[in-house]
C-alpha cells in the first residue's frame, strides 16, 4: 500500500516526534516521564530539585563519602531510616551507614533508577525508586531493592526526613 504525500509526511513527522521525544526521555529520564494520557510531563523545579539531591548522594556514595551522602539527610533526632531496622536521628542513621560500610570496597558502587517525585504540599515530597548496589561477593556482594523518600522543604533545601528501603 502506498501512502499518500500528506500521510507519508505525517508519519514521518510523528515518527521523529517520537525518536525525539525518546532520546529526550533517555537524556533526562529523571526530568520527564510519559503520564497515563500520553502527554509528556516536563518536571517541575520541585521534581529538579529533589532528584538533584538523590544524584548527589549517588555521587557521594561512589566517591567513598557517606558523610556527603548523609548531607542528603535533615540533620534532625526525627529523621528516619527504615531498612532491616529502624534508625531515629540522623545521628544515629549515619552511626548506621558507617558501621555497615566500614570501606570504600564494602560501599561498592551505587545506582539509582526509575525515580519518581510526587509534590505533596509546597514544603513536602515524596520520591521513589530503585536503587543497585554493586560490589564484590566478598562484600555483602550486589544488592537491589527500592526506596520510598520523605523530603521536607528546609533552609538548607530539600532535606530526607523518612528513608524506607527495601
Amino acid at each position: 500500500m502506498q501512502r499518500s504525500g500528506w500521510h507519508r509526511n505525517a508519519w514521518t513527522c510523528r515518527v521523529v516526534t517520537v525518536a525525539l521525544g525518546c532520546a529526550l526521555l533517555g537524556a533526562f529520564g529523571t526530568n520527564m516521564r510519559a503520564q497515563d494520557d500520553n502527554k509528556l510531563h516536563m518536571a517541575s523545579r520541585v521534581e529538579l530539585d529533589i532528584v538533584k539531591v538523590v544524584m548527589a548522594q549517588e555521587r557521594a556514595w561512589n566517591n567513598g563519602d557517606i558523610d556527603g551522602y548523609a548531607q542528603g539527610y535533615k540533620n534532625s533526632p526525627d529523621t528516619l531510616f527504615i531498612g532491616r531496622q529502624i534508625s531515629k536521628g540522623y545521628a544515629q542513621m549515619l552511626e548506621d551507614y558507617k558501621h555497615n560500610y566500614p570501606t570504600r570496597a564494602s560501599m561498592g558502587t551505587l545506582s539509582f533508577s526509575e525515580l519518581e517525585v510526587h509534590p505533596l504540599s509546597e514544603t513536602f515530597a515524596v520520591c521513589l525508586g530503585k536503587y543497585r548496589l554493586d560490589r564484590p561477593k566478598k562484600e555483602g556482594g550486589p544488592a537491589e531493592g527500592l526506596f520510598s523518600l520523605v523530603f521536607e522543604k528546609t533552609d538548607q533545601g530539600w532535606k530526607i526526613v523518612l528513608d524506607h528501603t527495601t
